[in-house]
């Protein structure tokens, strides 16, 4: 997706626990103008506090970091990672430079040394209470997001009455353009799902109908 506001922000969802956190993401992702959300491992998640917003974001799937991470760079992205580092610096504090892609840790570990690799830098919210040590990983991306957009530039979203205007629903993406599945992509599916510890919370049953991704990317 081209942005004609001059810089264009992703959300790279990875090892997250919580499938239904993928939902609620995609949520926040269209309220601040993100090009893309791109899930890597494996693709399903629940659709559970999206709020019907997964029709108007673009999805992107990859097997591994270093497959999002090539995509991010041919892009011209920073890759920052969404964690308190000792060289983290504050979200409000704007440190970006260009488009940037934002790496979000899992809600009970944060980003892994893996995931901190890819990363080019850093940013933490800072808080001013002494209630909780972390905050929930969705409303730390929106924040973080918000946060891109003001220092991007992005222009308000027209409001009629006390709601913002919701667009046109984009077009099916289909699977050539987006997640083309050949037999040796389902293969490497399978056998990311088998060695996976964790990647969604397995709690969840597979054939769930509120689970969109196979629908969101076509046949």
């Amino acid at each position: 997706m081209e942005s004609k506001r001059g810089f264009e922000s992703y959300v790279v969802v990875h090892n997250i626990a919580k499938r239904h956190n993928v939902g609620t993401l995609a949520r926040s992702a269209t309220a601040f103008g993100v090009s893309e959300l791109i899930l890597v491992g494996r693709r399903d998640f629940n659709s559970f506090g999206s709020h019907g917003s997964t029709s108007h974001v673009l999805f992107r799937h990859f097997h591994s970091l270093s497959d999002a991470r090539l995509f991010l760079k041919e892009k011209d992205c920073d890759i920052c990672g969404v964690e308190i580092t000792d060289n983290a610096v504050a979200v409000n504090q704007h440190p970006f430079k260009k488009n940037t892609a934002f790496l979000l840790g899992n809600e009970g570990t944060g980003l892994s040394a893996k995931e901190c690799e890819i990363c080019d830098f850093f940013v933490y919210i800072p808080q001013y209470g002494c209630g909780t040590a972390s905050l929930n990983v969705t409303i730390a991306a929106s924040i973080v997001l918000h946060h891109f957009g003001v220092w991007a530039g992005f222009p308000e979203r027209i409001r009629d009455g006390n709601k913002f205007v919701v667009a046109e629903r984009l077009s099916k993406q289909t699977g050539g353009k987006y997640c083309t599945e050949t037999a040796e992509t389902i293969t490497e599916e399978r056998k990311i799902r088998r060695e996976s510890n964790g990647f969604f919370d397995e709690s969840e049953k597979e054939d769930s109908p509120s689970n969109l991704l196979d629908a969101v990317f076509g046949d």
